[in-house]
């Protein structure tokens, strides 16, 4: 009796339980985001996979083309030692004759006339270039011009109505966002790799003028100087570095956006050399603590280690200890950001810097000018920490 009497009520949990859970689920399903099928990138590398060369060339000297080292200037018990590798053939080094050797790497056709772009790195020290295209045609190229501070080479073909890539913007690149490379590693020409972007604007050890894109791409010594493909087919990067401890792919690779290789570019074709907006601060990093003694709510902005004598930032009245919170109108969230703005800018042009001193907020117009060598700043400043 117990038993028919509880059935009805036992039906009325089940009812209400499914019609709960139909609920959930509907509202699940209304407010959780569509999920697309993963990504098809046989178009985009049939497409654009021409525009990319495999770059060898001959070199000479005590080294070889893997010389990989520590960073200039990090201890070998640093755990930054072995970090950071550039990318280069699979050869070992060189005997100290003065034997030749060879260097892989990749690179790709800006324009029709033969225009090509890689990594300065792949061609340092190189005697010889030669360019091999996906139909296996080879060309001797000559260097326009190289960067090293962004690690930016243009090089010269002979080649008329070659395929060239359609160049895009990093700006807009979100992270999350499916990329695709293409490029030799370890001498496997044309070989595609896809992942998504990891994160934005990084800063690497002795790299302080480029916002590096991070990503999860499979890259190894060889893919140096490759593009980074957007799903649209436009380039966004520049294949340049990875984080390593073997030498080999670990999860995070770092691309040059093509904004500031395309910036580098123009100027190597228009003067044959790059110049960049200098300030004549050294700067290092708000920290929690600092942020409390500058009265400010969380750590941000870049502090003024010191001011190189007779720099635009000394005419202009920036003093050791102001945290320098904006340039030009863009926020300075931490100290790595700064050097980035700064080099960005134009010679010669007045840049407004708001700075906090002494509890109070100030703007401060700055007359830039060119960035000296590295060796120059090292010198006035006795000191290691970031210029900009």
């Amino acid at each position: 009796m117990r038993f028919s009497r509880a059935l009805p009520a036992l039906l009325l949990v089940v009812l209400a339980a499914g019609a709960a859970a139909q609920s959930s689920s509907s509202s699940s399903s209304s407010s959780a985001p569509l999920v697309a099928g993963l990504p098809d990138f046989t178009e985009l590398v049939q497409r654009y996979g021409p525009t990319v060369v495999n770059i060898s060339t001959t070199q000479s000297g005590a080294f070889g083309p893997q010389e990989f080292g520590p960073e200039e200037g990090i201890p070998e018990d640093s755990p930054l030692y072995d970090f950071f590798r550039r990318f280069f053939g699979e050869e070992g080094p060189l005997p100290d004759d003065g034997e030749q050797g060879r260097s892989l790497g990749s690179g790709f056709i800006l324009s029709p006339d033969g225009y090509v772009l890689t990594n300065a790195h792949v061609v340092e020290a190189a005697q010889e270039i030669v360019v091999r295209t996906s139909d296996r045609r080879e060309f001797l190229a000559k260097v326009i011009g190289a960067d090293e501070r962004s690690d930016i080479a243009l090089l010269k073909i002979d080649g008329d109505n070659l395929p060239a890539v359609q160049i895009g913007s990093a700006g807009g690149l979100q992270v999350g966002e499916w990329v695709l490379a293409i490029g030799s590693p370890f001498g496997f020409e044309h070989s595609a790799t896809a992942g998504i972007v990891s994160a934005k604007g990084r800063t690497l050890p002795s790299e302080n003028y480029v916002p590096f894109i991070q990503t999860d791409v499979a890259i190894n010594p060889g893919n140096s100087g490759g593009p980074l493909f957007d799903l649209q087919g436009r380039v966004i990067g520049v294949n340049s570095q990875i984080y390593s401890r073997t030498g080999g792919f670990m999860g995070l690779s770092f691309a040059i956006p093509i904004d500031v290789a395309m910036d580098v570019v123009d100027q190597l074709k228009s003067k044959g050399r790059v110049s960049r907006g200098w300030l004549g601060v050294l700067i290092q990093d708000v920290t929690r603590d600092l942020a409390e003694t500058f009265g400010l709510r969380h750590p941000r902005g870049a502090l003024v280690a010191q001011v190189l004598a007779g720099s635009p930032a000394e005419k202009a009245g920036i003093k050791a200890g102001d945290v320098i919170l904006s340039f030009d109108g863009k926020d300075v969230p931490t100290s790595s950001n700064l050097p980035p703005l700064v080099g960005a800018a134009k010679v010669g042009a007045t840049a407004p810097v708001e700075v906090l001193r002494n509890g109070e907020e100030m703007t401060l117009d700055v007359l830039l000018a060119e960035l000296p060598d590295d060796d120059q700043i090292i010198v006035s400043s006795g000191q290691v920490e970031s210029p900009a």
